[in-house]
């Protein structure tokens, strides 16, 4: 929305004062009369639209003011029939919220929001870090050079050094070999000598240099977002006491924060714990679920409400006799997170978790299985957060036992009903 716009954000007193509707524009200085307009006129609650990130600006100005807001989904509140205009739907809200109809969104403290800017700004520059090695990848294709085929990443210590020593001059594949990894060396020798075999043409390595050096830039811009994430959280935690030995540390993984002390960090925030134990949330997991729930999750009374929030819970709508599942519906970025710390399990052969997932797709399909794991994990994570229950990880031999004796304890449940007997196979063979 231009400034030169009329703001969306208009005075819906004209219904209970008979006074015409004002309009404010979208300047601070217009914002802030906005909120003296207000004021003078006794007004200490105010209802408001999320739209995009509009609503940011006069969410602070109004906070700092004094005036509690209640920020809504546009989703969630159908308007009256009819022609729509922005002066009917600031009634329409005026007159819902007097009622006490409106659900307020949940909206973090400032702190835990500024944090929420560093963590998404970093998300956004792995993302687009992505796009650099694919050029990479498809220099190499061109030039018939399949070493991104054989090493597991391209961008790793070995594969950057056999990059940049192609880009340097460097054509000989036994001396290319020599700059990877000695595991390397030992496992994949022959495939990488055959891989090193191409066509070095100017242009595509033109390309390749350009590529490598577009990586690299994101890289900085990372590195940066990781200082200005490191320096918040020891804002953050700077009062807060040391959290309680027992909490352990999980190994570093790929695209990880460069953070000095970063799991004390954590486990201060939180007070010793640490849902980094659970299966597939790492820290960096971790990091984004923190920076969109933050550390207090009372604002849910119970589980399934949080998951109800995070989009995770089964949704179905019911008229009469007639029961369906509601799609099409906005996926919350929270729910997503646990979508794909559900999906680095779905292939486990030691966790529970993943004997849970194949068992239930076995049954219901993927898509169903998967949403149902992610939201076991956000139940998880819920219950570690607000009442410290420590995760511990039974082992899929014991899960499945457990399937198999509620299993049987279920069908001696209906044997006995029936007034009937079950016989072991081994003593109706003898």
């Amino acid at each position: 929305m231009l400034p030169e716009l009329i703001s969306a954000v208009k005075n819906c007193l004209s219904q209970s004062t008979g006074e015409t509707v004002e309009r404010f524009r979208t300047f601070s200085s217009a914002y802030r009369a906005l909120a003296t307009y207000l004021h003078q006129h006794g007004i200490t609650t105010v209802a408001m639209e999320a739209t995009g990130v509009y609503w940011i600006p006069l969410h602070q100005t109004l906070e700092a003011e004094k005036i509690r807001v209640c920020l809504v989904n546009g989703a969630h509140v159908k308007n009256i029939q009819g022609p729509q205009s922005d002066v009917k739907d600031c009634r329409w809200l005026q007159r819902l919220h007097s009622y006490g109809l409106l659900r307020p969104s949940f909206i973090p403290e400032e702190i835990i929001r500024q944090l929420r800017t560093f963590v998404r700004l970093r998300n956004d520059y792995i993302a687009l870090a992505a796009q650099p090695v694919q050029h990479i990848q498809k220099a190499f294709d061109q030039m018939n050079i399949k070493l991104h085929h054989v090493i597991s990443q391209i961008t790793g210590v070995s594969g950057l050094r056999v990059v940049e020593a192609i880009i340097s001059g460097e054509r000989s594949p036994r001396i290319l070999l020599g700059l990877c990894d000695k595991s390397i060396q030992n496992s994949k020798s022959a495939d990488v000598l055959s891989s090193l075999e191409g066509t070095y043409s100017s242009d595509q390595l033109f390309a390749l240099a350009e590529a490598l050096d577009c990586w690299k830039f994101y890289q900085e811009k990372i590195n940066r977002c990781d200082q200005q994430i490191g320096e918040h959280l020891r804002k953050m935690t700077i009062d807060l006491p040391d959290p309680p030995k027992k909490s352990k540390s999980k190994k570093t993984r790929h695209h990880e924060p460069a953070i000095a002390n970063f799991h004390n960090m954590l486990m201060k925030l939180t007070g010793g714990k640490n849902p980094t134990l659970m299966s597939g949330i790492a820290y960096q997991s971790f990091l984004k679920i923190l920076a969109e729930v933050g550390t207090d999750v009372s604002p849910w009374d119970t589980a399934k409400k949080f998951t109800s929030w995070t989009t995770l819970a089964p949704r179905t709508k019911q008229s009469g006799r007639r029961r369906g599942n509601v799609r099409g519906l906005h996926q919350a970025r929270v729910g997503q997170l646990f979508r794909i710390a559900a999906q680095s399990l779905c292939d486990s052969k030691h966790n529970a978790l993943g004997g849970f997932y194949r068992r239930l797709r076995g049954k219901k399909g993927p898509k169903i299985a998967m949403k149902a794991l992610a939201r076991k994990l956000a139940v998880m994570y819920y219950n570690i957060m607000k009442y410290g229950i420590e995760y511990v990880e039974m082992g899929l031999q014991r899960y499945e036992q457990m399937q198999q004796d509620s299993q049987r304890w279920y069908v001696e449940k209906r044997v006995r009903k029936m007034n009937l007997q079950l016989v072991p196979l081994t003593q109706t063979s003898a």
